[in-house]
């Protein structure tokens, strides 16, 4: 099993290149199964979670070319099979995409329950109520969803929750049914708007993405494209609060400033220097940083994805801090390991007290989930000693080779395999 090992107490300083946003990735890349013709996509990025949709989409029939390091060339044109049933896909969240993508194309789908993170309740019953107002016939049974529809019809759709994932997938479906459809209540995310624009170059007909209205006319066909990924704002974020935790200066480049403004506003209002360009921000924290309050919301509120970087930032900051997660209702579950490195945190229902300390100290952690994994690697980065993070298959379901980024930030950080190579690199840095 491979950890992160970290010698913290060293600011970051320079400049890091953000990949394309896996969130936006992975549905585009169920999104192409939609089409008989070869789809071209930019700015992949190269972590587990798409890999393990890439070997799904492979297994039914896909043919995939790689043309580079973030590129590849995905031809759908011989699909011999709706069933998705492998150990790949049962790992990650995103599975259900396929229902959508294969419902609009080909009116039937067989794929496995989603697994993913255990950050809290993630039902899909919003997916499956806007399939059936497609006309679609739903039966789970020993851990599948089976779904088929003779013909998808358009349908008003209103959504009881805002949920990125129950959008993009009823807007795919509804991207090939006969007629139009209205979904009220609609997330906002970049990523929902980044699907929408794959879609559209496709030949399909949605407006409204970005809004809380999409509107789709259906299509009869999609046809070929070539694209390229939005940047990833949860991997820009990340590195923003790695900068703040150990007072560093980092530019962020590759990133759309307008995704980031929650982000960006928060870590001014707890004392960074926030600076936006074309396609980059700069942060500077140059003093140590203070409290404030935090809920998570919807975009274009405060991302979940970047609450557990955000707690871990402002636990070493001045006075006392409270955080709501008003989203996923397990996702202070890294908060008992931030703890072994000294955080003093109290967390009451969906609501997490901090009170600021000094500064970490360095501890043997494991990683939870994803964001909390990367959140104390930051911690790691922060604090003063050696820290080891265990379960890092979490980590790099979503960052690319994080440990080389930091690295070129003046970070003294390894992946390691063993407790000789954690020995020989304490000896190393001490």
């Amino acid at each position: 099993m491979e950890q992160y090992v970290i010698k913290g107490g060293k600011p970051l300083v320079g400049e890091v290149e953000i990949g394309g946003a896996k969130n936006a990735a992975l549905a585009i890349l169920a999104a192409s199964l939609m089409t008989e013709e070869t789809v071209e996509i930019d700015n992949l990025p190269n972590v587990t979670d798409i890999n393990a949709l890439l070997e799904a989409i492979e297994r039914i029939g896909g043919h995939i070319e790689r043309t580079g390091a973030h590129s590849i060339k995905l031809n759908c044109a011989h699909i011999d099979s709706f069933n998705i049933d492998c150990e790949c896909i049962r790992k990650i969240r995103a599975s259900y995409y396929l229902l959508g993508a294969l419902l609009g194309r080909f009116k039937k789908a067989t794929v496995p329950l989603p697994g993913g993170c255990n950050i809290g309740n993630r039902p899909i019953d919003l997916h499956l109520k806007g399939f059936r107002s497609l006309g679609v016939n739903i039966d789970i049974s020993h851990g599948m969803i089976n779904a088929d529809s003779t013909e998808l019809i358009g349908s008003h759709i209103y959504l009881d929750n805002v949920s990125v994932g129950a959008t993009i997938n009823i807007m795919m479906a509804a991207s090939m049914a006969k007629g139009n459809t209205v979904i009220e209540n609609a997330a906002k995310e970049p990523h929902v708007v980044d699907t929408a624009n794959f879609l559209n170059s496709m030949g399909a007909d949605i407006k409204g993405a970005g809004t809380d209205v999409i509107r789709i006319k259906g299509v009869e066909r999609l046809h070929k494209t070539d694209y390229s990924i939005i940047p990833d704002q949860i991997e820009a974020g990340t590195f923003m609060f790695a900068a703040a935790a150990t007072k560093g200066d980092v530019t962020i480049k590759n990133v759309i400033p307008k995704h980031l403004e929650s982000i960006s506003a928060k870590l001014i209002e707890i004392g960074c220097e926030v600076s936006e360009f074309d396609d980059s921000v700069r942060v500077v924290a140059k003093n140590r940083l203070s409290h404030t309050h935090v809920k998570t919301l919807p975009y274009p509120g405060f991302p979940t994805d970047m609450q557990p970087q955000m707690v871990v930032t402002i636990g070493i900051s001045e006075g006392t801090s409270i955080v709501t997660e008003s989203i996923f209702e397990n996702r202070f579950k890294y908060v008992d390991e931030l703890t072994k490195m000294g955080a003093n945190i109290k967390v009451e229902g969906n609501t997490a007290i901090i009170d600021g300390v000094s500064g970490y100290t360095g501890a043997r952690v494991a990683a939870p989930d994803l964001r909390a994994g990367a959140a104390l690697v930051i911690a790691g980065l922060a604090a003063e000693g050696i820290t080891v993070v265990d379960d890092i298959t979490y980590v790099e379901r979503g960052y690319e080779e994080i440990e080389n980024k930091l690295r070129n930030l003046g970070a003294m950080i390894e992946k390691v395999n063993s407790e000789k190579e954690i020995q020989k690199f304490r000896l190393r840095v001490s």
